[in-house]
């Protein structure tokens, strides 16, 4: 069969300016592996050239019919189904120069679909990947790539963009730019806008695991969470280089999700104002000896996670957090603790609170008496030392029975079978009035809650269980809070 060769970055423009993998599929009579295809070998069928050429067409945009390059943007007033409905709500979606560039076209449509009005910034690297013509074609808006613009600049452009718009989205944020916005460079349009906004920030990183994990990007990292920058992923998984880790750039879906997310958060930003929210977050670490403890592998991303969360919805947040190795979340009061016994003690100190949520992986046992020194090994010995154990005391049962019992008390069950038994007797057993149980895998898989971006949980309170999908933990704690929000607002209605 012959093909025409195409750039991966092209056929994705194209599926994007069709509405997505499915209008493609039905526009071919093809399933989804056909158009995986495509993409991978960078080539569509001939067959398919006029068939796309006048779906275009038909969409509004003009179409060299040899290469289905898209020559011309379609009129604001096509009537093509995902042109936007102006209702107010703007983005300025800056792309930055990395392989997943080519996304940035998917979430600008998905946007669109939602009524978003996208306004494109490229930066120079950006366009080696994708054009400014496919963006503007598909946000039916002017894409800017320059500075300098005589034309832009006679009005202030830049400024003009800054303050022009509801959220700034950064779609792909490459270690390059993110290390240029903290330093506060305004070196081009994007980082220039960057340090003129008002508006909240979003960045979506992408780039290799090495890079993303190296200490200068996680100390740009830290700079730009503690100036309010929402951060979402990135993930695990297989990266465009070829190796696989912590780096690939989250999902169009997911990232679409935290848009609306930011933008419902500015609308009612102050939900919780007056609130005390406590969250408990890491893990507690029981001593052994002078060298050796008891502990678990979180990492406290969920409950650092959720105390922004509560943080920019206005509550007042106390956050007791055993040892991490995570920036602190923004806003928050912070705690540092290392036993289940000064988690406790942290706990009952900043009571009264309106609101406690559990996060923490408290160890259920500590040494019964710990040696001073370190435990030695003689060569004379045949047998391992004996360590006797005792209870560590149950935070969430003392919160849910306490005199200065908060309204609403949460925690979590991390289980690794029987986790919807286990996390409902557990449930009856605290006397919390929510647990959110979710499946920690000791076999390393993508489903490990420990140390990973993601999470996979169900909601159960007495009125029964939700299963949430797996999403981001930083999505995750948005859902809780607005959840909590609808759950504190009900019961204010009734009292």
């Amino acid at each position: 069969m012959k093909e025409l060769s195409m750039s991966r970055m092209d056929i994705a423009a194209l599926i994007t300016a069709l509405g997505g993998r499915e209008p493609l599929q039905q526009l071919l009579g093809v399933g989804p592996s056909a158009v995986s295809n495509y993409l991978t070998k960078g080539s569509l069928p001939t067959r398919a050239r006029p068939l796309i050429c006048q779906a275009l067409q038909e969409r509004g945009y003009q179409v060299d019919p040899q290469t289905l390059g898209i020559t011309a943007l379609p009129a604001v007033k096509s009537g093509r189904p995902h042109a936007p409905k102006r209702h107010g709500a703007a983005i300025l979606m800056i792309v930055g120069g990395g392989i997943a560039a080519y996304k940035a076209l998917e979430v600008s449509r998905r946007l669109q679909d939602h009524g978003i009005t996208v306004t494109g910034v490229m930066t120079k690297a950006a366009q080696q990947f994708i054009t400014p013509l496919s963006l503007s074609a598909l946000t039916a808006q002017k894409t800017y790539t320059d500075l300098f613009s005589l034309t832009d600049e006679a009005e202030m452009g830049h400024i003009r963009l800054a303050r022009e718009t509801d959220l700034v989205v950064v779609v792909p944020a490459t270690a390059n730019l993110m290390a240029r916005a903290a330093q506060g460079l305004a070196d081009d349009l994007a980082t220039t806008l960057l340090l003129a906004t008002t508006a909240p920030v979003i960045m979506a990183p992408a780039m290799n695991p090495a890079m993303w994990s190296h200490a200068a990007t996680q100390a740009n990292l830290a700079t730009l969470r503690k100036r309010g920058i929402d951060m979402i992923g990135p993930v695990a998984g297989d990266t465009a280089c070829g190796e696989e880790g912590e780096g690939r750039m989250s999902g169009p879906e997911t990232i679409v999700t935290a848009v609306l997310a930011k933008l419902a958060q500015a609308v009612s930003a102050d939900d919780l104002t007056g609130r005390h929210a406590l969250v408990t977050s890491g893990p507690t670490i029981e001593p052994l000896d002078a060298v050796r403890f008891i502990s678990n592998h979180s990492s406290g991303r969920q409950g650092h996670a959720i105390a922004e969360a509560l943080a920019k919805r206005g509550a007042r947040v106390t956050v007791v957090s055993g040892p991490v190795n995570i920036p602190d979340p923004a806003g928050v009061k912070m705690i540092r603790v290392e036993t289940a016994e000064q988690m406790l003690e942290a706990c009952m100190a900043a009571l009264p609170a309106d609101i406690a949520i559990c996060t923490a992986a408290v160890a259920d046992w500590r040494a019964r008496e710990r040696v001073e020194g370190k435990i030695k090994k003689h060569p004379s010995d045949a047998a391992a030392p004996t360590l006797f154990l005792t209870e560590n005391p149950d935070i969430l049962a003392r919160l849910s029975s306490h005199s200065q019992r908060p309204k609403l008390v949460i925690g979590f069950a991390a289980e690794t079978d029987g986790l919807q038994a286990n996390a409902s007797e557990k449930l009856q057993r605290k006397g919390c009035d929510w647990i959110l149980a979710n499946a920690v895998s000791p076999d390393g898989s993508s489903e490990t809650v420990f140390g990973n971006a993601q999470n996979k949980v169900s909601l159960m309170t007495g009125d029964g269980q939700e299963r949430w999908p797996m999403m981001l933990k930083t999505e995750l704690a948005h859902k809780l809070v607005q959840r909590i929000i609808d759950t504190i607002g009900a019961v204010n209605a009734k009292s």
